[in-house]
């Protein structure tokens, strides 16, 4: 009798185990481990923007694919046009992160003046942006995207002009082509022909992807470019040194609205994964493959992440 009842009692307290372990699978299979638990969160959508022109629908679709990869719903809103329709829509909340330049933060957007300082001007837009406008920068992507002033190498020669100072006494002769937002930003047109001394006879406003046949068939003498723009080089463009160090330094990082960033902190640190990982001569290679080898932007966005193993 002792031994049925002991049997009897051994099986209670398998039965009562057996329930346990089955209770804590099924509270292990609904909800996981805690850290589980809190990975299946939905992670708060995130809206990328960009300018409209290859090297920023490259970077926006960098943006987008990092997020994307870190587990976050994400709405693209490319081509919005150029840097004050990107800051509006910013600051508005209809997106909530695009990669600017911080020589454009210092001068188009806040108005002060150009410093040659890469860290003091990173610095003074990170702080300005989130005292004025409720949103930082992050960290920079590494390149330094300025602006440039490019003509036919063959042109360049005859005019003996290798600087942009060389072009005082002749740019009066000459026809500058450029964005229409290059004609009128402070960092622009105006603020260069002040340093310089150098008035053009004529400007014509061009869209950005035209400048540059234009340039290289002579139906302008001088394009405003940017510096990592792979054409200046399969073109057999120069690019004039600017010798009086009048455009600030535009290095590109993505700003994002602080209120973003108090939904899901983490969602930068998936955008700074490409904290200084892009070079000059890299950012150029992939505005290439896009602009000459007319690769899709998203494509070569995706690739180029796959090569750094940041995404699979």
């Amino acid at each position: 009798m002792r031994r049925r009842a002991a049997s009897r009692r051994a099986r209670a307290v398998h039965r009562r185990e057996f329930f346990t372990w089955c209770a804590g699978a099924a509270l292990t299979v609904a909800t996981g481990s805690g850290r589980t638990a809190v990975a299946a969160t939905p992670k708060p959508k995130v809206v990328v923007g960009s300018k409209n022109f290859t090297e920023q629908l490259i970077c926006g679709e960098l943006a987008a694919a990092l997020l994307e990869n870190a587990g976050y719903p994400v709405e693209r809103k490319l081509r919005l046009g150029g840097t004050a329709i990107c800051h509006e829509a910013l600051i508005s909340g209809n997106i909530d992160t695009y990669v600017e330049y911080t020589g454009t933060g210092l001068t188009a957007i806040l108005k002060l003046a150009p410093e040659p300082d890469p860290a003091r001007v990173y610095d003074t837009v990170k702080r300005e942006y989130e005292k004025r406008f409720h949103a930082t920068w992050l960290a920079p992507w590494g390149f330094n995207d300025t602006y440039a002033l490019v003509m036919r190498r063959d042109r360049a020669n005859q005019l003996g002009v290798r600087t942009i100072s060389d072009l005082r006494g002749k740019a009066s002769g000459l026809t500058l082509g450029a964005t229409q937002e290059f004609l009128v930003r402070p960092d622009g047109l105006p603020g260069l022909e002040k340093t310089y001394g150098i008035p053009f006879k004529a400007t014509r406003g061009m869209d950005f992807g035209l400048m540059y046949q234009a340039v290289a068939a002579g139906d302008v003498d001088v394009i405003s470019a940017f510096s990592t723009d792979g054409r200046i080089v399969s073109l057999g463009l120069v690019v004039l040194q600017d010798d009086r160090h009048y455009f600030p330094p535009y290095y590109a990082a993505p700003v994002i609205r602080l209120a973003t960033l108090r939904k899901d902190p983490h969602i930068a640190d998936a955008l700074n994964q490409l904290a200084g990982k892009i070079s000059d001569k890299t950012m150029a290679s992939l505005n290439l493959l896009v602009d000459q080898s007319r690769e899709d932007p998203a494509d070569v966005a995706r690739a180029f992440l796959r090569h750094l193993g940041v995404v699979r």
